[in-house]
């Protein structure tokens, strides 16, 4: 709802600069003011932009408040920020919650991916989640933050994961062919929600 609401009211600016533009652009000599055709495409434009740049920014934390990470994107430090996020909600350890962005830089590389591989060709999202109903709807599993509760829900269930290899437990979750496919993305993934935490490396580690 408050995406809604924001964009509403950026409409109602969009539309009072644009009306306030063709005043100005006015001669003082006549009255005509911007003809409706002129004012429609300038309204549409500039609400197209703003939608767009809604739409980019939904379901991961906004990009202006979080740290630049050497290797990553905005956008991929904006979907861990979101996974993190999600763990905290949920009560996880920060070793859970690095887990979970381990688990979605193997799978996407931090990326909303809308498609999947030869081995799973209906996987969606961060997780890269199966539509198989375990995971969710399609808009879930292309959240970044319904789907890191989908992963953490499962990771829950994972008995004695705080004594087993980081990979391991992404494995029970996530049933990979190779166990040991999300290790390469270990120590990343624990900078990354060090940086976010305001914590150390050893903190996150555990």
């Amino acid at each position: 709802m408050q995406g809604v609401q924001a964009i509403t009211a950026r409409m109602a600016a969009i539309e009072q600069a644009i009306a306030t533009v063709g005043a100005a652009r006015t001669p003082p000599t006549t009255t005509s003011v911007a003809t409706p055709s002129a004012t429609g495409t300038a309204f549409a434009a500039a609400l197209a932009a703003e939608v767009a740049g809604t739409e980019r920014t939904t379901g991961a934390a906004p990009t202006g408040t979080l740290p630049a990470v050497d290797g990553f994107t905005p956008e991929q430090v904006g979907n861990a920020a979101a996974v993190v996020a999600a763990g905290r909600g949920m009560g996880l350890s920060l070793r859970d919650q690095a887990i979970g962005v381990m688990t979605a830089i193997g799978e996407s590389s931090l990326r909303v991916v809308d498609h999947g591989d030869a081995a799973g060709p209906d996987s969606r999202g961060l997780f890269q989640q199966r539509d198989n109903g375990a995971w969710g709807t399609y808009a879930e599993r292309m959240d970044p933050t319904a789907s890191a509760q989908s992963f953490f829900r499962a990771l829950q269930r994972v008995d004695g994961r705080d004594t087993m290899a980081p990979t391991l437990v992404a494995h029970a979750v996530q049933r990979n062919a190779d166990p040991q496919h999300y290790a390469r993305s270990w120590d990343a993934a624990v900078g990354l929600v060090a940086r976010l935490t305001g914590t150390t490396p050893a903190q996150v580690a555990g």
